[in-house]
């Protein structure tokens, strides 16, 4: 599982901790004095798939170096309710400062990870994998698609600048015969450095798709808010026009729940996108207890 580098993170880190801690805790500095020695558990009280360890480790040390945490689940691990996620030992009055802010990360990022792992668990047994979408968190992206990995999601382009996703909004712009415009479209596509694919978007299998496939060079095509026989039909379409390379491989997307996410694995698509596992995932309950 790739992880990610922490310094992008730390910008959101330190508003975080801005927003919560302002001129100060003045309930702990009330009850603590700076050599107040403690040890708290991070615990899980529900069945999530963990995901934040690193980022908490970064939160404690933001509030106090001499904070230390104990990990004992990592992240992307499978957590029971009252497992003991991991262990905090140092200065008490710093520790409660932090724990609002540290649990905020933990619960939001395992709610992704969890919600994620039980999309790739419907699909279990068929070839299509379980991707995400720009729909995150504005400043949490980065977090939010690691937390997508943890669950054992993928990730599609992390923004506007590394992969190109021709939409219904882009072909109107084409007209009605887009072929020879888009085929010219995606061959300069070809000749930009930072693009990792090319995705076209179809609505109507037989009014687009038929033309999309007879342009080279094209990865993906997303399926969008297609029924399942019209999806099952695009696979047909697809494996009869382009043969045994089963390429552009074909993503289902739109109106996609747990509830029929396993049937449209079913129809044969490649890949399914969900915007609900970032954007509607529930944040998780984790505690901090002495």
């Amino acid at each position: 599982m790739k992880t990610f580098n922490i310094a992008q993170a730390r910008p959101l880190i330190r508003m975080a901790i801005e927003e919560d801690m302002g001129k100060g805790d003045v309930t702990s500095e009330l009850f603590f004095s700076d050599q107040t020695i403690a040890k708290a558990g991070v615990i899980s009280r529900e069945e999530i798939v963990v995901c934040g360890m690193s980022i908490a480790e970064e939160i404690l040390q933001q509030y106090n170096d001499k904070l230390k945490l104990k990990i004992h689940i990592n992240d992307g691990r499978a957590a029971h309710v009252g497992s003991k996620l991991a262990t905090i030992d140092g200065p008490l009055r710093c520790m409660l400062s932090a724990e609002r802010v540290l649990l905020n990360f933990l619960q939001r990022l395992s709610g992704i990870a969890t919600t994620t792992r039980k999309y790739v668990r419907a699909v279990h047994g068929t070839k299509a994998k379980i991707y995400d979408t720009r729909k995150t968190m504005p400043g949490w992206r980065i977090l939010e698609k690691y937390a997508v990995r943890c669950g054992g999601g993928h990730n599609h382009r992390f923004g506007l600048y590394d992969g190109v996703l021709i939409k219904d909004n882009h072909l109107a712009q084409l007209g009605p015969n887009f072929q020879t415009k888009l085929n010219k479209i995606v061959s300069d596509a070809r000749e930009t450095k930072s693009v990792k694919f090319i995705a076209v978007e179809v609505d109507h299998v037989d009014h687009q798709l038929n033309h999309v496939l007879k342009i080279p060079g094209i990865d993906i095509v997303l399926l969008d808010n297609m029924g399942q026989w019209q999806l099952k039909h695009a696979v047909e379409m697809r494996d009869e026009m382009c043969g045994k390379n089963k390429k552009p491989l074909l993503e289902a997307s739109g109106n996609i729940t747990l509830d029929n996410v396993s049937a449209i694995a079913q129809c044969g698509v490649d890949r399914i996108a969900i915007g609900a596992i970032t954007h509607s995932a529930r944040a998780v309950d984790i505690g901090l207890d002495r």
